[in-house]
């Protein structure tokens, strides 16, 4: 099981006023699945997102990991569990401008504290995995934002985390890079990582085994596609 989430809720104070983004939110994530999470403005899927991925944690329920309860971890903690298990991939890429993209990849494992040698070897991986090799000399503005989008994605994989957590990826794109991107998200997903789209567009959703549906900070429901069962 690659997640467990279970009756969590998430409450903010908004010009003193209380907001509950999350009202008891319950489900699991296996291994290797491909989940879309949709939902309207307001109805929590970006609140969702951050405490699956480590970047917040909910006011009451449990969020269980690897068998790992993060729900009730510190800052530093959260911060360990982003690095080495969960990769993040940005509408806006979130590239160093004056990196290559070598050393974009690259990032999480000095982080980590992998030797040179070590680091070398796996970001070749993440770059070819993605079909950058021959960017990978290449700076940001050198790119296309397909080309950008994919340096992210192997900056993601990089760390061979648990999840692949994409919010909106294909959102500065057009149409044609779009759909390019999402291609390598399948190939991904079929070398077996686990990754969760969070996505208001329905093509992108369509890339998913499975679609889960927020609103006003509920599950409305949750499917599975027929052919992926």
């Amino acid at each position: 099981m690659a997640f467990e989430i279970a009756d969590v809720t998430k409450n903010y104070a908004m010009n003193g006023v209380g907001v509950q983004a999350l009202a008891g939110v319950t489900f699991d994530v296996a291994d290797n699945e491909y989940l879309a999470i949709m939902g309207p403005s307001g109805s929590g899927k970006s609140t969702l997102m951050n405490v699956i991925g480590c970047l917040d944690v909910p006011t009451s329920g449990s969020y269980v990991l690897d068998g790992q309860d993060v729900s009730t971890l510190g800052d530093d903690e959260l911060a360990d569990i982003r690095n080495i298990k969960i990769g993040f991939v940005f509408q806006t890429f979130n590239l160093l401008p004056r990196a290559d993209v070598f050393h974009n990849v690259e990032l999480p494992l000095i982080y980590r504290g992998l030797s040179p040698a070590k680091r070398r070897t796996k970001v070749n991986e993440a770059i070819e995995a993605v079909g950058l090799s021959d960017r990978s000399t290449h700076k940001p503005t050198e790119l296309s934002g397909g080309q950008r989008q994919r340096a992210a994605i192997a900056r993601a994989l990089v760390t061979n985390p648990s999840i692949i957590l994409a919010d909106e990826p294909t959102g500065n794109l057009d149409s044609t890079t779009g759909t390019e991107i999402m291609r390598v998200f399948d190939g991904l997903h079929a070398a077996g990582n686990t990754i969760i789209l969070v996505t208001h567009e329905a093509d992108i959703a369509d890339h998913a085994n499975r679609v889960i549906r927020l609103l006003d900070g509920r599950i409305e429901s949750d499917t599975t596609r027929k052919e992926a069962a």
